[in-house]
């Protein structure tokens, strides 16, 4: 399941973690709520960003 998770400490500073994303799908999903959040400080990649996506293929049965 593809989950973004905004956490709030108590001195308002904001933290996005993303879950379930392939590769930079990550960066693409959450964008939105960095432009609306205000500049990045900081990020850490995790192991999920360095996977890359795997797309489902069609084997041809030839006669």
């Amino acid at each position: 399941m593809k989950t973004i998770e905004i956490v709030v400490s108590p001195t308002g500073e904001t933290r996005l973690e993303t879950r379930g994303f392939a590769g930079a799908e990550c960066r693409d999903a959450s964008s939105f709520l960095e432009k609306a959040l205000g500049a990045r400080t900081a990020e850490r990649l995790t192991d999920e960003f360095h996977q890359t996506t795997v797309l489902p293929q069609t084997i041809e049965e030839r006669s």
